[in-house]
């Protein structure tokens, strides 16, 4: 398998070079952990057998939320967690998506331009919940942003899972909506969510002292489907959260100048492969937030400082009388897989962490090579 760390290995200098508008302190950063991820220049960890006593020094992974090696656990943490937090409702995944002709403005000011499209898009649902005949209440909803496309080109959305339900504070109602005379499953109109929806977005742009270009279309796109119960989208919302954009299953080729990977189409279901240059390649998986940034949002009655509507959406709805049993908010998440001993599978103890590697050590290894498949 053609790993991530050799790539960058070979085409890092090629690609600091080539793009420096890309190459921020954040970029540089994540090129240099995932590099080191679990090789002989990262800092190592000594361990023993709590049985047999071996001892073993092993380097550190480097934990980057962008490394296609790290934050397994996380991952599956997060999905746990957002799991307990389902209720018995109908659930719709909504997608705003941003213009291309925005897309410049946005990479130049991220931090402002992603706080502002989460923001919005959860003001916006807030609003046609709250006006809508049947709920008329506060909603919940968990949003994970994405800023790239499937073929990894630069296009920031973000995702809305959010249940067809609200919470009435004031009056103690829990409202559901119905389904529809139709017989389908239909939420808000997808046209009327990007008026709103780009008002907002526009403003708070404005407000932040920025200016949008001139050319923005008058249509945006809002996209909504029902998903169900919503474990299926939690999972889906999961594998992107963490360990980077791309699996190193899915890099084919690095030969030479050019690196094949390959991607899902969207439309036709169907794996489709690209070529492109080494540096390109770095370029569209280097997707890193600013520092500190929250990809993951929840909102609504779903927040965690929401402690009191919680309570109440527990007592009218986790809690009836019908027998329909939810898993308490507070359920332990699955433990970090245990480390055992390779002689004789008894658990190993760590004993030193972050253990500088020594100055003659040799060149990084790792397991796969950058040769054709």
């Amino acid at each position: 398998m053609i790993t991530l760390a050799s790539i960058i290995e070979r085409f890092g200098a090629d690609y600091l070079a080539q793009y420096p508008q890309c190459a921020s302190h954040v970029q540089r950063q994540a090129l240099a952990a995932m590099q080191r991820c679990r090789t002989t220049l990262a800092p190592r960890m000594l361990a023993q057998c709590t049985d047999c006593g071996d001892q073993k020094m092993v380097p550190h992974s480097c934990g980057h939320r962008n490394c296609p090696h790290c934050q397994a656990h996380e991952s599956q943490s997060w999905i746990e967690r957002q799991t307990t937090r389902l209720v018995p409702s109908n659930y719709f995944l909504l997608t705003f998506t941003l213009p291309s002709e925005l897309r410049t403005l946005v990479w130049q000011h991220q931090r402002v331009a992603y706080t502002a499209l989460m923001d919005c898009a959860w003001q916006t649902l807030r609003v046609f919940s709250a006006n809508h005949k049947q709920l008329q209440g506060t909603p919940g909803a968990m949003a994970v942003l994405h800023t790239h496309s499937r073929q990894l080109e630069f296009h920031p959305h973000v995702h809305v899972l959010m249940p067809a339900a609200a919470l009435d504070a004031n009056k103690g109602l829990w409202r559901s909506m119905r389904r529809s005379n139709k017989g389908g499953d239909y939420l808000f109109s997808h046209k009327a969510l990007a008026k709103v929806f780009r008002a907002k977005f526009l403003a708070a742009l404005r407000e932040q002292g920025l200016t949008p270009p001139a050319n923005l279309p008058q249509v945006w796109v809002v996209d909504c489907k029902s998903v169900g119960s919503g474990h299926k989208a939690i999972i889906y919302l999961g594998r992107y959260l963490y360990r980077g954009v791309i699996q190193e299953k899915d890099i084919l080729r690095c030969d030479g100048n050019n690196v094949t990977y390959r991607w899902r189409d969207s439309k036709t279901k169907r794996l489709t492969s690209r070529t492109v240059s080494g540096a390109q390649f770095l370029r569209l998986v280097m997707h890193v937030l600013p520092k500190g940034f929250r990809r993951a949002r929840n909102f609504g009655f779903l927040h965690p400082n929401s402690k009191r509507l919680i309570a109440l959406l527990k007592l009218l709805v986790f809690k009836r009388p019908s027998g329909i049993a939810t898993p308490s908010a507070t359920s332990d998440t699955t433990p970090r897989a245990q480390w055992t001993c390779a002689c004789c599978a008894g658990a190993m103890r760590v004993l030193r962490r972050r253990i500088l590697p020594s100055t003659n050590a040799p060149p990084p290894q790792r397991s796969g090579s950058t040769t054709n498949q």
